[in-house]
């Protein structure tokens, strides 16, 4: 099945191997996009991204229209000449800052007032400023502006805001200029299935190019984000891409693929290497337990990075205690490859139809090692 721009290869049960096809080129599904809010994943650099596999990388609209600005960007030439990135790249509304600046915000249907994080001045964002915004630093992929609520708020207001989202999704595709910028639809409707169900039958009636889930990973239990994911998964279109937002581990990720979806963006891998923890074929690591100090082995034996090919435990460890900025390069070179490297296994089992065997032995795997944080 396929639609004009995203061709699926293989399905192996519900997991899905595809091709999307982009201004900056074609992205394989599964993917993984690490995440550089400001036009930079932190401590890479974007020729270190391409040699570890990165296909397309997330930036984050409400963040750059603050800083530099997004006329500034497009003067000079784009986010992609700008940030030196000639691959895709997925930008975020804004709508995840609606509940991560909660305490900064006004929500009206008009759209949302914030008061700057930078200097308390305050801001706008609408439906039609976050697509002109991303319009104007030339994304491939713009997403229509959503509400994201927490899980915590109770069903009347999580009901108006689904309702909202709806409206300002119908907002987002009339803003839309450029045709050749491809536009993805967020469903929302927290933890319940009915208003999922009802976000579904109103985002796709207005023809996205692709469909995002939204609003998981924003408080509820695991078990949880499990079954709202793979309900609202199962409701989406085939023939377009589906984004899971801002999820999460690498068992996340797995799983979310068992269910059919295509697309993934988490600061995890990112943020955790420069907290010292790091993922491997066996489980995490905290770095700076003293049981390494004197350990000669790479973080992971079955890993090819260039941190692990060259570098001991014992060796990070003592940059980690040592305050060394090299440590957060090195963390974060071999977290991101753990990440983009167990997508591409993914996309290998599914095209080799042994997915669920896949996804059985390596959960087993993962799950072991310092804890499961």
């Amino acid at each position: 099945m396929m639609s004009s721009t995203f061709k699926l290869q293989n399905i192996d049960n519900r997991a899905r191997n595809g091709f999307l096809k982009l201004n900056h080129g074609i992205i394989e599904t599964p993917v993984f996009m690490p995440v550089g809010t400001y036009g930079s994943v932190k401590t890479l650099t974007p020729h270190e991204l391409k040699e570890l596999g990165a296909e397309i990388i997330l930036c984050n609209t409400y963040h750059l229209f603050l800083r530099p600005g997004n006329i500034i960007v497009k003067e000079l030439g784009g986010i992609n000449r700008f940030i030196s990135w000639d691959n895709p790249i997925l930008t975020d509304s804004g709508g995840f800052q609606i509940y991560s600046l909660a305490e900064l915000r006004n929500i009206t249907e008009e759209g949302v007032v914030f008061k700057s994080h930078l200097n308390g001045e305050t801001v706008s964002l609408t439906p039609e400023k976050a697509i002109a915004i991303q319009e104007d630093l030339g994304s491939d992929i713009m997403m229509a502006f959503d509400e994201c609520p927490s899980s915590q708020l109770d069903r009347k207001y999580i009901e108006e805001s689904t309702l909202l989202t709806a409206k300002w999704a119908m907002r987002s595709m009339k803003a839309r200029v450029d045709k050749s910028k491809k536009l993805f639809g967020i469903v929302q409707g927290g933890i319940f299935k009915d208003l999922r169900k009802t976000s579904i039958e109103h985002t796709v009636s207005l023809d996205f190019d692709g469909y995002a889930i939204g609003g998981l990973s924003v408080g509820e239990d695991k078990n949880v984000m499990y079954e709202i994911s793979d309900y609202t998964c199962s409701l989406l279109p085939e023939d377009k891409p589906r984004y899971l937002m801002g999820v999460g581990t690498p068992e996340d990720i797995l799983i979310g693929i068992s269910y059919g979806i295509d697309m993934f963006d988490c600061v995890m891998p990112t943020r955790n290497a420069r907290n010292g923890l790091l993922f491997t074929a066996n489980g995490r690591i905290h770095i700076k337990n003293k049981r390494y100090e004197r350990d000669d082995n790479p973080i992971d034996k079955a890993c090819s990075c260039y941190t692990c090919r060259n570098f001991s435990k014992a060796y990070l460890r003592h940059l980690y205690k040592a305050r060394e900025m090299l440590v957060y390069r090195l963390n974060t070179i071999h977290n991101l490859n753990f990440y983009i490297s167990l997508v591409k296994k993914a996309r290998d089992a599914i095209k080799n139809r042994n997915y669920k065997k896949f996804l059985k032995e390596t959960l087993e795997e993962i799950s072991k090692g310092d804890n499961n944080v």
